[in-house]
């Protein structure tokens, strides 16, 4: 019979501790306990002796000195995985991912091994793309590795599937689980159940209405909005801003009412979170009136560009400015002129503009950003003479504003997805200066990037890096789809090559080696036997270089076809 136990008494747990703390001090600092007058030898060369006498002896009370307890519940048997099991390759590999540590080499140079922890990711992603159920056997170490990397989570969860959650019910150790799985692994009702579903959404935990919510609404997003609103007036603050953030999902002009009564919420998180999807609806209410607000502030300069007119006619260098004075006709090039608001009035603050500036920041630039960031991104062609973004993007603005003009339409065509207006702000990858006529950031510009299909973002990044070469490019690297397109991968390869004949720092490049590792297609290893050999060093390079150079190219040629294998491997039927 399975029985737990419990100590008789509490004098036992005193004698014990009293043992512990005389070891740790020292006999000589400290008298055994029942060893002092006259029952046993004090402190002197038979003391540790007798320490260890008594510690032994308690040791046996103890385990003797315990009755049985009542027997624990057994536990329900584990819910069954309808998917198949791995097929044995791939099971050997997942247990070899799984038994790597990281830092196991002791630091220092890698050398030429592969680090399986960094493949394990997308050893899960691919096999939960195929639908593969993991050998029971495997899902507590699974479970160890999710808990000491929260990127591991979401992936090892899902392909670890229902029995890891009857695991973690049993382990304190693995509760994370529970709370990392939407409603804790309770399974929702069937959607078309509208009773269950209106019960479950009145009466479950806050994990489970938020999964609920969640599923309803990339099902049928009328249905989920129409669910949230029986409850909204109730709601906490808190509740009422997660449940407001899964609107994203299937967004659209039906939910235009809704987002706008949250506008006048009484929190301001949730008011300003109804405002940016509200923006995000080009032809919303809101998104009209911060155009007005914002075609209020930004106009073509006629008189500037008057005056530009008049002084190319006059100037004797008319020619030089590709003015013809012969024939009458002029050219000026227009400028934007900006007239940032002067106060942020209760009408702006309702749409979701914040009053308050941070730090740093004056209160006019950053009620101008927030107007421009929310106005739909078409207003600007029939503002500013029917031009196209590209066009818009290229004309110079007055009074140093063109930064943050432009810094708000990058957001602003992030928010929106405005893929034109991306490649705009974006420019052209071989451009001479990094950044690009908009963006003011390598962040902004992966932004931007996101906006645009794989292969376009693939094919940008690639003439940027042939460009440039790779000391800004890491970031980019980061936002482009997995495994790289052939010209990114090329563009990759070519420019490590480039830096290794230069004689450049290796350990530079190592964050980009890595990602090579991880985001190269296998089928490009047949490129980089060539890159293998220990390379002659130039005077100027670093010491040793050209071995360290060897070793990584190395490393990434055994990791691709490590990868190459993983992938036949979950292929298999």
């Amino acid at each position: 019979m399975n029985r737990t136990s419990a100590p008789v008494d509490a004098p036992a747990t005193g004698t014990w501790e009293g043992l512990v703390t005389t070891a740790l001090l020292g006999t000589d600092r400290r008298t055994p306990p029942g060893t002092s007058h006259g029952t046993g030898p004090g402190p002197g060369s038979e003391a540790p002796v007798a320490l260890l006498d008594a510690a032994a002896v308690e040791t046996v009370r103890r385990r003797a000195g315990l009755r049985p307890a009542r027997a624990a519940e057994r536990p329900q048997p584990a819910p069954k995985d309808p998917r198949p099991p791995l097929p044995p390759a791939a099971a050997r590999r997942l247990a070899l991912l799984l038994t790597d540590r990281p830092g196991a080499s002791g630091g220092g140079r890698r050398g030429t091994s592969p680090d399986l922890t960094e493949l394990l990711p997308q050893w899960l992603a691919t096999a939960n793309a195929r639908g593969f159920a993991p050998p029971p056997q495997m899902l507590p170490a699974l479970l160890d590795a999710a808990r000491g990397r929260t990127d591991l989570r979401p992936a090892a969860l899902e392909f670890a599937g229902p029995r890891a959650l009857w695991l973690a019910r049993l382990n304190p150790d693995w509760r994370f689980a529970l709370r990392s799985t939407p409603g804790g692994g309770a399974a929702l009702p069937h959607l078309q159940d509208d009773d269950s579903v209106r019960q479950l959404w009145q009466e479950g935990l806050f994990a489970e209405r938020v999964a609920l919510l969640s599923a309803l609404r990339s099902r049928e997003p009328a249905a989920a909005r129409q669910l949230l609103a029986t409850t909204w007036a109730t709601e906490r603050a808190e509740d009422r801003l997660m449940f407001l953030d899964s609107l994203r999902t299937g967004l659209g002009p039906d939910d235009e009412p809704f987002l706008e009564q949250a506008l006048a919420d009484r929190s301001r998180n949730v008011r300003a979170t109804a405002a940016e999807l509200l923006s995000a609806l080009p032809g919303s209410a809101l998104a009209a009136r911060m155009a007005v607000r914002a075609e209020a502030c930004v106009a073509i300069d006629h008189i500037q560009a008057a005056q530009a007119t008049q002084a190319a006619k006059t100037s004797q260098s008319a020619q030089a400015a590709g003015v013809t004075a012969a024939s009458g006709a002029t050219v000026a090039t227009p400028t934007i002129a900006v007239e940032a608001p002067h106060e942020c009035d209760p009408g702006m603050e309702r749409d979701g503009v914040v009053a308050k500036a941070p730090a740093g920041r004056g209160e006019r630039s950053w009620w101008f950003g927030q107007l421009v960031e929310a106005a739909p991104l078409g207003t600007w062609s029939r503002r500013l003479g029917g031009r196209t973004p590209r066009e818009i993007v290229a004309l110079p603005v007055t009074d140093d504003w063109q930064g943050e003009l432009h810094a708000a339409w990058c957001r602003a065509a992030v928010r929106q997805r405005d893929a034109e207006w991306s490649r705009a702000l974006l420019g052209e990858p071989s451009a001479p200066e990094a950044g690009g006529p908009g963006a003011v950031s390598l962040a902004e510009r992966a932004k931007l990037l996101g906006t645009l299909d794989a292969t376009e973002r693939a094919e940008w990044v690639a003439g940027f890096i042939a460009t440039h070469g790779l000391s800004e490019a890491f970031q980019l690297l980061g936002v482009c789809a997995v495994p790289w397109a052939p010209p990114l991968g090329r563009a990759v390869v070519d420019a490590l090559n480039i830096a290794r004949d230069a004689g450049s720092y290796p350990w530079s490049f190592s964050g980009v080696m890595g990602l090579a590792e991880r985001c190269l297609d296998p089928s490009e290893v047949c490129r980089l036997d060539a890159l293998l050999a220990v390379p002659d060093e130039p005077e100027n390079a670093s010491p040793g270089a050209g071995g360290y150079w060897a070793e990584a190219f190395q490393r990434l040629v055994t990791t691709l076809r490590l990868r190459a294998a993983m992938s036949e491997e979950l292929n298999t039927p």
